[in-house]
């Protein structure tokens, strides 16, 4: 499914980053970062609440809005009952949707939140998303303190969090269109192997949305996907050329783009629902409003793991959703 917008626009981004993600090559774009995991606090949990919130609060300043200026927020996030988002929205005291999409939950977002501004149901919206790296491995894998061999496939969750804001108000960066995807499953079970699990969903969704709207990759002057990391980007070039005969040029991952993948220990990128928004809305975001872009495909690659039905010997499913963002002159 696709939609066509017409009177969407991103108004303002913001970032806040860990450690790891401030050691990498984007540091220096970043708003605000946190050079320890706790980030002040007692727990990761705990760590991942206080990003969600300072992502709204800078996003806010930034955009200088007030909390009673935004109409809605839709926010997501890796753990059980999504516990970063209900807990950072009890402070926020925004009215809240609450989702979860995996790693594909800032482009879902951003997703509902065009169509309810697009049809002036609302004015002002805020989408945010976060991650952090120890207690998403704590949930989905083992616990840290374990400290098991991994294999070279293993993706490293992103610690940290990021918020935009979509309105009306004509800005430097419309909201174009955008497609939801469709489940996919061809029978990964390895936890380990994420970029081989969401591939295929990217796969899908790149080539419905050039499908329903008739164009081709090369429309785009950048297709960036979420978190496939080194190999399941490979998957991806290579599925596309065999599948749907379509060559992805200008196409990146911001997995491999977050860390530096010779120095730093993250084996074969970057993962989790921040790693795609910090990527954008730090670096791709000031190459679009230096007009050094000017048409972008973000597309957040989501695989479905449930540990319990892992246990069960069951393969992964996975779900990837994409936007299209252009630069306008409307405000010229």
């Amino acid at each position: 499914m696709t939609f066509k917008y017409e009177n969407v626009y991103l108004n303002e981004v913001s970032t806040i980053a860990g450690p790891y993600e401030n050691n990498g090559p984007l540091g220096r774009y970043y708003d605000k970062v946190y050079n320890d995991f706790y980030c002040g606090t007692k727990t990761w949990e705990q760590a991942e609440c206080r990003m969600l919130i300072d992502s709204v609060d800078m996003v806010l300043y930034k955009a200088n809005k007030l909390k009673n200026d935004i109409d809605l927020h839709i926010s997501g996030d890796l753990l059980n009952q999504i516990v970063s988002t209900n807990y950072a929205s009890a402070s926020i005291g925004i009215p809240l949707i609450g989702i979860y999409s995996a790693c594909s939950t800032s482009v879902l977002g951003l997703i509902i939140g065009s169509n309810m501004v697009d049809k002036e149901q609302i004015r002002n919206c805020l989408i945010s998303t976060s991650s952090h790296n120890n207690g998403a491995e704590k949930q989905f894998r083992q616990p840290v303190e374990y400290g098991g061999p991994k294999k070279k496939t293993t993706t490293f969750t992103t610690t940290g969090a990021a918020s935009f804001l979509l309105s009306s108000k004509k800005s430097k960066i419309k909201v174009e269109s955008a497609t939801i995807g469709i489940v996919t499953d061809l029978g990964v079970t390895d936890s380990f192997n994420m970029g081989a699990v969401m591939a295929p969903s990217a796969a899908v969704t790149i080539h419905n949305h050039l499908k329903n709207l008739k164009r081709e990759a090369s429309y785009y002057d950048l297709i960036l996907t979420g978190d496939l990391g080194v190999y399941g980007k490979k998957i991806l070039v290579d599925y596309m050329k065999t599948e749907y005969n379509i060559k992805l040029k200008n196409y990146n991952d911001t997995a491999c783009m977050i860390y530096d993948l010779e120095k730093q220990p993250v084996y074969a990128g970057g993962s989790g629902p921040a790693c795609l928004p910090l990527v954008f809305n730090s670096y791709i975001y000031e190459k679009m409003l230096k007009g050094e872009l000017g048409r972008v495909l973000l597309v957040a690659t989501g695989a479905l793991l449930s540990p319990s039905m892992v246990n069960q010997k069951l393969s992964i499913p996975s779900i990837s959703h994409a936007i299209s963002l252009e630069v306008t002159d409307d405000i010229l």
